[in-house]
């Protein structure tokens, strides 16, 4: 699901370079001979202020996600996730489809793109916090941060996708870049809901172990039930149904010892990987000199980079048990590179490749951590006594705050690109540093899965 999610926000940023093409090189207008150097740009894009108006769509739909977040958690706990997933992928493909409906349908008023914007931004907040709480209900935490490492190479794939499919129209009739992908995401939902299964137990399978047991111990009848019973004394007594467990509030979720704490450093993060993601292709046409479709596929390196990133960053905190550490190393690590990218990434396609593999990789490595592994540890940990209802209001707390940075990211690129792109690049190593700084100490996770308690802030009394 996640996939078509990420494949439907991507074509916006490959179809930039269209709605403010470079006119001149195309000749005159056929229609009445002008020389104009945006006779074949699309109003209201057509004017010199166009990278704000950019920016001012990426805002639109970036705020109304960052804020929806919040909220979407809070319905993730209390709906069914696979109703509650599934229609807002539907919503999703027909407010992605409307963009480019307004290529067909000739509209030239901003406010319609703005406001289609918006409403998309907000029903895709649907997708996030639902699947990351159904992958966590499948895995345990042993090797979460591998498994959702690869899992979340959805991310990439998706951006990949979205990338190609809107670079087959993109200088045909861009409206097709949009409808396309939105028929995929619909698609998508409607087979979520015939098909996803949100528990194991749904299945007659056994739920995973998300933390070992500090009570718990082993007799010669066998391993202690989750209830703290014998296997045998179990069978003798009559199977009474399992509580529903009641839904975190919103502060007790944020109470849990480094949600806020990854939280800002997600920020930071997010504002260099979306920044990435909705201006890299207009950079590499500015600044390489590549057609709309050659950089569109050139910037998909990126999300390459990204899904090794992903990957590793998950396989290195397994083994180290260090979520904390790793996220600090490969931000450390990723200032200087795209401080190198931008000096040095277009002075050969050989370089500009491995450049954007490697700065793909340190800085979605990161984020790819904290959205998955990190979201999943913190909502399921000892202090919940196996409350799964976390899970979505920690994730949805985790990413709503990562999408503000999201958000300020490309706003803040739209404001800044015409002065230059050497002081975007500024901009985005000194976010990358910031979200080294405001990251949390492994000594506070530590602290996380020692007993505390988010309903009273409270540690367990010590064994005699």
């Amino acid at each position: 699901p996640l996939c078509s999610y990420h494949l439907s926000r991507k074509p916006i940023s490959i179809v930039k370079s269209q709605l403010h093409p470079n006119c001149s090189a195309l000749g005159t207008n056929p229609h009445n001979g002008s020389n104009s150097t945006t006779w074949c740009s699309w109003a209201p894009f057509d004017q010199d202020n166009y990278k704000e108006l950019f920016g001012a769509l990426d805002n639109a739909f970036l705020v109304a996600y960052a804020i929806g977040m919040f909220i979407s958690g809070i319905f993730g706990e209390r709906l069914p996730l696979r109703y509650y997933l599934s229609g807002g992928m539907v919503l999703s493909g027909l407010f992605t489809a409307l963009f480019g409906l307004g290529y067909f349908w000739d509209i030239h008023v901003l406010w319609y793109f703005i406001i289609v914007q918006v409403c998309n931004g907000l029903v895709q907040t649907t997708g996030w916090p639902s699947v990351v709480a159904c992958v966590g209900n499948w895995f345990g935490k042993g090797k979460r941060g591998l498994i959702m490492g690869i899992w979340n190479s959805h991310t990439s794939v998706g951006n990949i996708l979205g990338s190609l499919i809107a670079g087959v129209w993109v200088s045909s009739e861009w409206g097709l870049s949009f409808i396309v992908p939105g028929i995929i995401i619909a698609a998508v939902g409607i087979a979520c809901f015939f098909f996803l299964v949100e528990h194991p137990e749904d299945v007659g399978c056994s739920p995973p172990l998300h933390h070992k047991d500090p009570e718990g111990v082993t007799s010669d009848d066998g391993p202690l039930g989750a209830s703290g019973h014998s296997s045998a004394e179990s069978s003798e007594s009559p199977k009474e149904p399992p509580e529903e467990p009641e839904a975190i509030s919103f502060l007790g979720a944020l109470r849990i010892p480094g949600v806020v704490e990854f939280s800002l450093c997600l920020l930071f993060a997010k504002l260099v990987s979306y920044t990435f993601l909705y201006w890299l292709p207009l950079y590499i046409v500015n600044v390489a000199h590549f057609g709309a479709k050659e950089a569109g596929d050139l910037s998909t390196l990126f999300d390459v980079g990204g899904i090794l990133g992903g990957i590793f960053a998950g396989l290195i905190s397994d083994y180290s048990g260090g979520r904390a550490t790793t996220c600090c190393v490969m931000l450390v690590v990723a200032a200087p590179m795209l401080f190198l990218y931008n000096r040095i990434g277009q002075t050969g396609i050989g370089t500009s490749v491995a450049m954007l593999i490697v700065c793909g990789a340190l800085v979605n490595g990161p984020y790819a951590l904290i959205t998955t592994a990190v979201s999943a540890d913190l909502g399921t940990h000892e202090s919940l006594k196996g409350n799964a209802k976390a899970l979505s209001t920690v994730t949805a707390i985790i990413d709503g705050t990562g999408s503000v940075g999201a958000a300020l990211g490309p706003l803040l690129a739209g404001l800044i690109s015409p002065t230059g792109w050497n002081n975007v690049f500024y901009m985005l190593i000194a976010a990358d540093g910031l979200a080294c700084l405001v990251g949390p100490s492994e000594k506070v996770l530590q602290g996380s899965s020692a007993g505390f308690s988010p309903a009273n802030r409270t540690f367990p009394k010590e064994k005699p």
